[in-house]
């Protein structure tokens, strides 16, 4: 069943929710694990609660809103492994407005996290990736296909962020990489329970994708023979939850 072993994953957003859930997906299968994220006391409760005892882990404690600790981040990768087999964006921030009053500072942010991090981390882990014809796995949203009211800062970033996986995967499919793009709906997570909270409604998980959902996808994509490559999923919850 380790159809990963010897296989080398860096997963960003890896200390909680989806980046978790991708985490323990690749141990599973034998994955050699690069675990970021900003917190370290959350790397490392994702890498002691991994059930593979025999899958190596190591925790990479980054800010992925600052450009020199990401090219640090990318530094350190080189120097600890000799090339990268999947890269998974799972890290992201969320902001809520209507465009008259919103913040630019939060559109900033959102850009710096959801957007500027994975194109500058994909960026200078290449070398690393094409050595191994590695595989990337963007995680996105569906206000990455479709905006809506009051989330226009947060859906231009996604929507950056699937032209810079379709732009990037037209450049690299000669060199036989994979690019994913997840296109999520809502997934049980810390950051989709403080929108609920945003939004005045009460937060009930059950009716939500669960991250291991969208691990499992994520998984049987990177595991596919090399005859194929899948490009977009798109994922949603099977229920809605009541109304009123």
């Amino acid at each position: 069943m380790n159809k990963l072993h010897g296989r080398i994953a860096v997963v960003t957003g890896a200390g909680s929710g989806i980046g978790r859930a991708i985490a323990g997906a690749l141990a599973d299968q034998g994955a050699t694990l690069c675990l970021v994220g900003r917190t370290p006391a959350a790397l490392e409760d994702t890498a002691n609660g991994l059930d593979s005892a025999n899958v190596t882990t190591r925790c990479y404690a980054t800010d992925l809103t600052h450009d020199d600790q990401v090219q640090a981040l990318a530094e350190q990768l080189r120097n600890d492994w000799d090339a990268v087999d999947i890269l998974v964006h799972s890290a992201g921030v969320h902001a809520m407005g209507r465009l008259e009053v919103a913040p630019v500072a939060e559109f900033d942010l959102q850009y710096r996290t959801n957007v500027r991090a994975p194109y500058l981390l994909t960026q200078s882990l290449l070398q690393l990736l094409r050595q191994r014809q590695g595989q990337v796995v963007f995680i996105n949203s569906s206000a990455g296909l479709s905006a809506r009211g009051v989330v226009g800062s947060y859906a231009a970033t996604k929507h950056a962020l699937k032209a810079v996986a379709d732009s990037f995967r037209d450049e690299v499919n000669a060199d036989g990489l994979r690019v994913l793009s997840m296109y999520l709906g809502r997934t049980a997570s810390p950051m989709q329970a403080r929108i609920h909270a945003m939004e005045g409604k009460p937060y009930d998980p059950e009716y939500l994708l669960q991250p291991n959902d969208v691990a499992a996808v994520v998984l049987n994509a990177l595991c596919l023979p090399r005859t194929a490559e899948v490009t977009d999923i798109r994922i949603r919850p099977l229920r809605k939850p009541p109304s009123g």
